[in-house]
């Protein structure tokens, strides 16, 4: 059986991509690798930024990724800039 591994949401700006993923939480090793595997695919350099409800404040991973509460990445109209 195959596998498919997908970004969630895609969104551009201008010549800019963002690659967006979203996880309600992601308490174990194998949800972590689930939800950041599809990053790795990419291929480039965009921003990706994964937008979970188990966190309060934002913070990035070693390889980049954002990782951002819900309500921040709600409400902070900078995130995509």
């Amino acid at each position: 059986m195959r596998v498919r591994r997908e970004i969630d949401f895609i969104a551009s700006k201008g010549n800019r991509k963002f690659y967006i993923q979203s996880a309600f939480a992601m308490p174990t090793d194998a949800k972590q690798e689930s939800e950041l595997r599809p990053f790795a695919l990419t291929g480039d350099s965009f921003p990706k930024i994964i937008v979970r409800r188990d966190i309060g404040k934002r913070w990035y991973d070693e390889t980049g990724v954002l990782h951002i509460g819900l309500t921040d990445f709600l409400l902070d109209r900078s995130i995509l800039d």
